[in-house]
């Protein structure tokens, strides 16, 4: 229990080192805001000091002394405006210290996110993600806020309330300080309970943000399959957790209030009882035990403020805990300071012993060797998870090999800079991808300075461009995330265009067609039959009838290429890509 005690302890100074380093930008701003709230606070405290003289110049009924007491309101009323005054800068402040550092954090999450590893993506879901760089920034923020608005004046006016008792009275303040301790152990005790619990409630919420953003994307699939109860019970489940821990994380964090509350209306018990006694003596006037009454509500009050912020803060750490966790993940292992800029590829590429894994101890791509001539149609065959696709995210480097070497124009492609890599492959995959913005915008994404005659002719030449002009706005059409309303085949016919459009020196076609309707695919076919000439291409399918023009076709199982050559070739050899192609047409 102590070591984990340690651990949360070293986690949270950890964190909070984290967050102090992001708020140094913001210096200035700092300093203006302890300015302005010790400003604050001493106007503040001053005020009793006042009320006190005035009510002494009120001696008995009758006998009022106003030319004394006007002077001392005409004070009050300018020290409440220049406190306000005060307040209100400080606040400014603290807005934009808060809002300033979150912006700085999301995007520091954000660019992490854009060059993290493939690996790490395909590891997480990507509610838990989303929910990492919006919830739990904005409970951050929440936090950070209260801290600022209401910590450093809670400290100050604990501070500053002590230096003005001590100056009236001693043994008052004295009195004040015996029982302070009680409140603070409270407050610390209960403070200690509650980070777990945030954390947890945290964790769990990332956990039905994923479930959800994750039901949302699938809900044709989840319907089909008629999984709406048990997706419904694993929601319930999840939910269920959700409530509990975050009931145990407010549980444990609205005992502070209370509990402080209490300890703080026994120091202002004492005070009034020393107070009276004091009067009554004759050591001190009622106008003085008024401005000590109402130094120990103010005195108290940051208590109960204070415990809050502690709670919030608890909130806060562990929420930053997990951003930054993000933040420091590893990224992709950067390109060579001497990398070279592939301009445009001469379209050769060959592999070379090439070893690689997802998983440490399950072995998927084994002694790969490949060479692959200028302009050669490079057809890739197999059963499913035999490696087709991994070794397409070699290809374009979106993983590294473990062993081996993939080279392009004679060059390991771990010595290219991956966007000179990456410029010089065109890909279509099966699943498509579309962005928020106008079928212009999608389509010029390879080649953004692209005139409108060169997205037409693209458009023509994949067959998209009488769809496209059926539309409400033609090229301008807005659609929204992934395609809004686009049927799949349509997205795809979008994402032909692209690569279309850009014409690389090596095409990536996988499963390029499998969404559109074989007639169109009959034209899209010759489209890419002309395109494809003088380019390296590489063609993943599954319709071993695509393919019979390729001038070589490998076939993989188990990450090893088992036979390799052109179509008549294999079908001579009557091995696996023979009864592969035969279980196709067999009745």
């Amino acid at each position: 229990m102590s070591k984990n005690n340690e651990n949360k302890k070293s986690n949270q100074k950890t964190t909070l080192k984290k967050v102090l380093k992001r708020i140094k930008p913001y210096s200035f701003l700092v300093i203006c805001s302890l300015v302005m709230a010790a400003a604050t606070v001493a106007l503040t405290l001053y005020f009793p000091l006042l009320t006190g003289d005035a009510i002494d110049y009120i001696l008995e009924p009758g006998k009022v002394d106003f030319n004394a007491i006007i002077p001392i309101l005409k004070k009050l009323a300018v020290i409440a405006i220049i406190t306000a005054v005060c307040q209100w800068i400080m606040n400014v402040c603290n807005n934009h210290i808060t809002y300033n550092v979150t912006k700085d954090i999301r995007d520091e999450a954000f660019k992490k996110i854009e060059i993290l590893p493939l690996r790490y993506i395909d590891d997480h879901s990507y509610g838990d993600i989303v929910s990492r760089v919006i919830a739990d920034v904005d409970q951050f923020a929440d936090g950070l806020l209260m801290g600022f608005t209401q910590l450093f004046t809670g400290v100050l006016t604990i501070l500053g309330t002590l230096i003005f008792m001590f100056r009236e009275n001693v043994t008052i303040t004295f009195v004040v300080l015996l029982v302070t301790p009680v409140s603070l152990f409270v407050a610390a005790f209960i403070a200690k309970k509650t980070y777990r619990y945030f954390k947890l409630q945290s964790e769990t919420r990332g956990e039905e943000t994923a479930l959800i953003d994750e039901m949302i994307n699938n809900q044709n699939v989840v319907q089909a399959f008629s999984q709406q109860k048990n997706t419904l019970d694993k929601f319930d489940e999840i939910n269920n957790r959700l409530e509990k821990v975050s009931l145990n994380a407010t549980f444990f964090s609205s005992l502070v209030n209370p509990s402080t509350r209490f300890v703080n209306s026994l120091v202002y018990t004492s005070v009034g009882i020393v107070g009276a006694l004091s009067v009554i003596g004759g050591r001190l006037s009622v106008g003085q035990l008024s401005c000590f009454l109402s130094y120990a509500n103010q005195y108290t009050k940051p208590f109960n403020e204070i415990s809050g912020v502690v709670t919030e803060l608890q909130n806060a750490l562990a929420c930053a805990a997990r951003i930054f966790e993000l933040i420091e993940e590893e990224p992709q292992t950067p390109d060579k300071e001497n990398a070279r800029v592939l301009d445009e590829a001469d379209g050769t590429l060959s592999l070379e012993n090439v070893a690689f894994s997802y998983v440490s101890d399950r072995k998927l791509i084994e002694n790969l060797n490949l060479n692959v001539k200028s302009g050669q149609r490079v057809a890739i065959v197999g059963p499913t998870g035999c490696g087709k696709t991994t070794l397409i995210n070699l290809l374009m480097r979106f993983y590294d090999v473990d062993d081996g070497s993939i080279k392009v124009s004679g060059t390991d492609i771990r010595d290219i800079t991956r966007k000179s890599l990456r410029s010089n492959y065109g890909m279509v995959l099966q699943d498509t991808w579309l962005k928020t913005g106008t079928i212009r915008e999608n389509i010029v994404m390879g080649k953004p300075d692209a005139t409108d005659e060169e997205v037409i002719a693209a458009a023509k030449a994949s067959h998209a461009d009488s769809f496209i002009r059926r539309l409400s706005d033609g090229y301008d059409t807005f659609i929204t995330e992934d395609g809004g309303n686009l049927s799949q085949g349509q997205k795809q016919l979008l994402c032909i265009t692209r690569v279309m459009l850009c014409l690389p020196p090596m095409l990536i076609l996988d499963e390029a067609t499998s969404s559109i309707d074989t007639r169109t695919e009959l034209k899209i076919q010759h489209a890419f039959s002309t395109m494809m000439k003088g380019r390296t291409s590489f063609i993943i399918a599954h319709r071993l009838s695509t393919i019979q023009d390729a001038d070589v076709i490998l076939v993989m199982k188990d990450g090893h290429i088992i036979e390799q050559g052109n179509h008549e070739e294999l079908l001579a050899k009557n091995g696996f890509y023979a009864k592969l192609y035969n279980s196709q047409f067999s009745l």
